[in-house]
């Protein structure tokens, strides 16, 4: 699985470092890190914080290649 956080969308909520901070993690208030490939043991947590973005700035990449907005990505 690939990650990619559209930091320019990004408003520092931090949504997705409380579902999945092994894979998000806030620096200071407003600065996100994160993991562009976190472990696939950990896909149910970095999608349901791809679907908690306020801004829907986290973009997940399934295995199939193919693109999935977070949004559809939890149904």
């Amino acid at each position: 699985m690939k990650v990619v956080v559209d930091l320019s969308r990004c408003e520092g909520y931090a949504q997705c470092a409380f579902l999945a901070p092994e894979a998000f993690r806030m620096r200071g208030e407003e600065a996100l890190m994160y993991d562009p490939n976190p472990d696939d043991a950990r896909r149910d947590q970095v999608l349901r914080a791809a679907a908690a973005c306020p801004v829907q700035a986290i973009l997940v990449d399934q295995p199939e290649g193919r693109n999935v907005p977070a949004e559809a990505s939890t149904s």
